[in-house]
């Protein structure tokens, strides 16, 4: 598992919630030089600054890699494009927050 994240916290929260899931994860802050082999699944947080959030689900999504991303729930043009570019899935940060490990866990396992 890919975290793509460029936040401290809450790249460290999604890394926790992938592995009380029963998963490991890697994290990445930058999109420049990714590398995605080996992944079979990975989390992009939309609203890095350190990289466009779309481009690094369409980069991900296109490597062959499972894609969910995290992002505001009130950005629903965001949702919309990650969800265009291959995002699975767009979750808010609160559902992630509140229930990460079961919500990651039942994508993990389908």
């Amino acid at each position: 598992m890919l975290v793509l994240a460029d936040d401290l916290i809450w790249a460290t929260r999604l890394v926790d919630a992938v592995a009380a899931a029963g998963g490991r994860a890697r994290r990445a802050r930058r999109l420049d030089g990714l590398d995605a082999a080996g992944a079979s699944h990975a989390i992009v947080d939309l609203t890095a600054r350190a990289y466009d959030g779309v481009a690094a689900v369409r980069a991900v999504a296109g490597a062959g890699v499972r894609v969910v991303a995290v992002g505001q729930h009130d950005d629903v043009a965001l949702r919309q494009a990650a969800k265009a570019a291959g995002a699975e899935r767009v979750y808010t940060y609160r559902a992630l927050f509140e229930d990460g490990p079961r919500t990651l866990g039942r994508w993990l396992s389908s």
